[in-house]
């Protein structure tokens, strides 16, 4: 799965438990979502956890990242409280935007996630202005930048990586080609085998990876940063990946056949990973269903917390809306 010399054991271990994390998180809002505990939809990433988690664990302080609709699970990654996210889709005061971004909106910018975003491709020139801000500041943070693959097509992709591009910017893109555009498979959307060769027609370096390796997203990411941090500019990064579930909650998956998501999950990242864990004599059977059930139960513990606390007040329609 790549060279892991420089991971210690306690970096593996806590890359697994954010991979199960996100797993168990997102397999919970699935749930609630079904038994109508809370209102709206959501875009789950059951199946991508090896991307979020794996560029995430690089990122340095005053780094920042810009996420997407699908975005829960680069929250995670990057370290946000799971009390206040599952609040906050429930739509609670307790919640990181107090109830009123639900799933799609979830930021926490003090720890460098500067939010989620319900438009395709809309966190795309929100990183390059971030990016933009650090340059201009003399600092050496970079900005990752996730879209999914349906997001290439738009035109705030095609401006945001010219102007990365001929600003010379520390940013790095971040492709998340798990194959659908909602309901239509991205070879019926572009006229290309690999959509990291877009990035070469604005001069930036363009690679394709196994998204559900987690120790080759490492690889490639630290390469991309280590460019960007030394004034070299961006890197489009496509990591090819699945999502188990629909695009949302109302998809009835009827673009794709049960056979298709049964060969996916033979490539399941967070079971690969885990055998190479045992493998490497890192994690044992028993370690492994303890660290389980702990994180399990955790989730359960952020469910119940987010049910409990309390709805917002009428009074406060108008708060926290505008800057």
């Amino acid at each position: 799965m790549g060279d892991t010399l420089h991971l210690s054991k306690e970096q593996l271990i806590e890359m697994y438990k954010k991979m199960l994390l996100i797993r168990y998180f997102e397999e919970e809002v699935d749930r609630s979502v079904k038994r109508g505990l809370f209102h709206g939809t959501t875009h789950l990433c059951i199946g991508q956890e090896a991307v979020a988690v794996g560029v995430c664990s690089l990122l340095i302080d005053g780094d920042n990242i810009t996420s997407t609709h699908r975005g829960h699970g680069h929250s995670i990654a990057m370290g946000a409280d799971i009390y206040k996210m599952m609040a906050e889709i429930f739509g609670k005061v307790t919640g990181y935007c107090r109830g009123k971004g639900g799933s799609m909106h979830i930021a926490d910018v003090e720890s460098g996630n500067l939010g989620s975003n319900g438009i395709v491709g809309g966190g795309i020139p929100i990183a390059v202005g971030s990016a933009l801000t650090a340059q201009l500041q003399g600092k050496d943070n970079v900005t990752v930048c996730f879209f999914g693959d349906g997001a290439t097509n738009e035109g705030s992709f095609h401006e945001a990586l010219n102007l990365a591009s001929i600003w010379n910017l520390p940013v790095v893109f971040v492709c998340e080609n798990n194959q659908y555009g909602m309901s239509s498979n991205i070879s019926s959307m572009v006229n290309i085998d690999k959509l990291s060769k877009r990035s070469v027609s604005y001069g930036i370096p363009g690679v394709t990876i196994d998204g559900n390796n987690i120790l080759d997203v490492i690889t490639t990411t630290e390469e991309a940063l280590l460019r960007a941090r030394n004034g070299d500019g961006p890197t489009f990064i496509e990591a090819n990946t699945y999502r188990y579930t629909g695009h949302s909650k109302s998809d009835k998956q009827l673009y794709r056949t049960e056979e298709e998501v049964r060969e996916q999950k033979a490539k399941d990242p967070i079971l690969h990973f885990e055998i190479y864990l045992k493998d490497s004599s890192v994690l044992s059977d028993d370690e492994i269903i303890l660290l389980k059930s702990e994180i399990m139960d955790e989730v359960k513990r952020a469910t119940t917390f987010a049910i409990e606390s309390p709805e917002p007040k009428l009074t406060d329609l108008f708060t926290d809306v505008y800057a």
